[in-house]
């Protein structure tokens, strides 16, 4: 059972990536560098016609698109590596709620960052936009330190307290954006516990290190 992923260092096929390691799963990588917006070109767009990473494809060819998307059918094909609690339980729309919070609320501000000309800014506009994204995707992480019920660092650092999930994947990466490897830790260290407990896990922190998630 293989699955291919397409993605790039440092996007955010980085999750699904970890999931899927997390899994004990075999993966290709095939690569779509974001520089050059390779995402955009023809051939990719045939794969996924909204041009975005990652896109993963499963053993039967099924494709799946959106992160979280990617994310929640890693964890629902693998019960065994349980990255989530089963339906049913209260741990599991705890831990969907914060995922979908990310995914609809966070994720926007990235592109709005990254790509200002495509939301009709002018270039004297661009570093305008790019720091009121940066503010909005602060916002929301303010919300999940203060009300995801995250308890810092010690035995119990992950969103579902010492039982670890997909989710703490999730809010670990996407902490790591838009400057937050330096911001997170001095104004969510709340959120930075996940962070770091995520980054030393053994089928994770090499992948950590390749996506350029580490500390520069």
């Amino acid at each position: 059972m293989t699955y291919v992923l397409y993605g790039d260092d440092g996007s955010g096929s980085a999750t699904v990536e970890m999931a899927l390691a997390e899994a004990g799963q075999a993966v290709e990588l095939r690569s779509v560098p974001l520089e050059g917006d390779h995402q955009l070109r023809d051939e990719y767009r045939a794969v996924n016609p909204m041009g975005r990473l990652p896109t993963l494809l499963l053993p039967d060819g099924t494709v799946v698109t959106e992160s979280l998307a990617a994310l929640l059918t890693v964890a629902d094909m693998h019960p065994e590596a349980a990255l989530l609690p089963p339906p049913g339980e209260s741990g599991r729309a705890v831990a969907l709620r914060w995922m979908v919070l990310l995914a609809a609320e966070f994720y926007p501000q990235i592109t709005r960052g990254d790509y200002p000309a495509r939301f009709g800014a002018t270039p004297d506009q661009f570093d305008a936009v790019r720091d009121n994204a940066r503010g909005l995707g602060r916002e929301v992480l303010r919300v999940i330190e203060a009300h995801a019920g995250l308890r810092g660092a010690g035995s119990e650092p992950f969103l579902l307290g010492p039982r670890f999930s997909a989710a703490d994947i999730y809010i670990a990466v996407l902490s790591r954006w838009m400057g937050g490897r330096a911001w997170v830790p001095v104004h969510c260290p709340k959120i930075e516990a996940p962070a770091q407990a995520v980054a030393v896990r053994k089928a994770i922190a090499p992948l950590w290190v390749r996506h350029k998630l580490a500390p520069a």
